[in-house]
């Protein structure tokens, strides 16, 4: 008779085998999303994965679920990456469903919309968080498969462009479960280094599946918080991706991103050919214009050129001088008379012209000017003469009456 064990101990053992298998703990499963549900708290998402003929109970776990760069719907068609096992509370087979990815044209555009408005709200997308291109960069990072024809291109285009450029390459898988993380972790990478000043992410032409990589949310973020100028370049010119979007330059091939990110030596020969001959154009032009010029002037200065007007602005010196001295010598005549009369004039208001006819003046003890009216008998004065000074002492001072003031 078999053994008997209980319900945990089979359950336990189920599992048990089922997570030893590798097989089983690494799978790429397709399937059609059911009874999609997730919880408002957690955050977990429960669902059903089935075909045509089965379904499988499925679970995706907030953190993992927080990666995604669509949103599942009911219906979805999808290809998860998880591992399968057995639930032991309720005896459940079921997968953990580690990522998602959509399958089939109709689910794959819906989920390149949905993270495409997502981003854009989030303003990733923004004009003004483009960065410009430098114009004569040092070093290039380039993002890519290191065995694809894009690398070729890449460095066939800039050998040929500007050889002086160095070209530091950070070798990713362009497709596949992992490459997403690859690609966004190269980007980060080469923008921390310090050594690129331009990053091209690159891959050749391929399948809209083959390209869907380049749709991942984690490398479009990667390409936000980039510092380092970043081209995308991803399949064709038709080829459009979500990392176009984000890239501060979107080339329509990998061999365009290598045009748009160094400068055509041969061109720039050109201009500075041109420059050069515009220059000595410049130069001839300005030493003719300077020849006439100097021509002119040596004409001008000739001796006989010089020396007819000089003599003619001779005489005309000549005779204002001669006016001019003429002119002097009536103004000074006419100053001389005008300085006579006032002397005349200053001499008849004298005050000592009139004591020289007999007059004298009378000054009292302060030495000022007083009138015979103001004195008092007593008072010592001055009395000064045309010749002589007299000092007097006042005896009396009497009225005069009219009889007697002409004595």
């Amino acid at each position: 008779m078999a053994e008997v064990i209980s319900v945990s101990a089979l359950n336990q053992y189920v599992k048990t085998l089922l997570d030893a298998n590798d097989i089983l703990f690494d799978l790429a499963l397709r399937g059609e999303i059911a009874n999609f549900v997730q919880n408002s708290r957690s955050g977990h998402c429960y669902f059903s994965l089935r075909d045509e003929a089965s379904s499988v109970k499925a679970v995706m776990f907030r953190s993992d679920a927080r990666r995604l760069g669509f949103r599942p719907e009911e219906g979805m068609k999808v290809i998860v990456r998880c591992r399968a096992t057995l639930y032991e509370r309720d005896g459940a087979f079921q997968v953990y469903v580690n990522d998602m990815f959509p399958d089939g044209i109709g689910s794959a555009q819906l989920a390149f919309e949905q993270l495409k408005a997502k981003l854009e709200q989030e303003g990733l997308f923004a004009p003004e968080h483009k960065k410009p291109l430098p114009a004569y960069p040092k070093c290039i990072g380039i993002v890519t498969s290191k065995t694809g024809a894009a690398l070729q291109d890449i460095r066939n285009i800039i050998s040929r462009r500007w050889p002086a450029v160095r070209l530091l390459l950070c070798p990713v898988n362009v497709q596949g479960f992992e490459a997403a993380k690859e690609i966004a972790a190269a980007i980060d990478r080469l923008d921390k280094s310090g050594e690129v000043d331009t990053i091209i992410v690159a891959r050749g032409g391929g399948s809209r599946e083959d390209l869907w990589v380049f749709n991942a949310e984690i490398i479009a973020r990667a390409a936000y918080r980039c510092k380092t100028p970043l081209i995308s370049a991803i399949g064709h010119e038709i080829d459009f991706t979500i990392l176009d979007f984000v890239a501060d330059q979107r080339a329509p091939t990998p061999s365009a991103a290598a045009e748009l990110a160094v400068p055509d030596r041969a061109e720039l020969a050109r201009k500075l050919y041109n420059l050069e001959q515009n220059i000595q154009n410049i130069m001839q032009n300005q030493l003719k214009i300077c020849y006439n010029e100097l021509m002119q002037a040596e004409q001008t200065l000739s001796p006989e050129a010089v020396r007819t007007p000089l003599a003619a602005r001779r005489q005309s010196l000549a005779a204002r001088q001669e006016q001019l001295q003429q002119v002097m010598q009536q103004t000074l005549r006419n100053k001389k008379e005008q300085l006579g009369h006032a002397a005349a004039l200053a001499g008849s208001l004298s005050p000592y012209q009139v004591l020289a006819r007999g007059y004298a003046m009378l000054y009292d003890k302060n030495k000022k000017l007083c009138t015979a009216d103001s004195l008092r008998a007593g008072d010592t004065v001055t009395v000064r003469g045309a010749a002589k000074l007299a000092h007097c002492t006042v005896i009396s001072v009497e009225e005069q009456d009219e009889s007697t003031q002409n004595l």
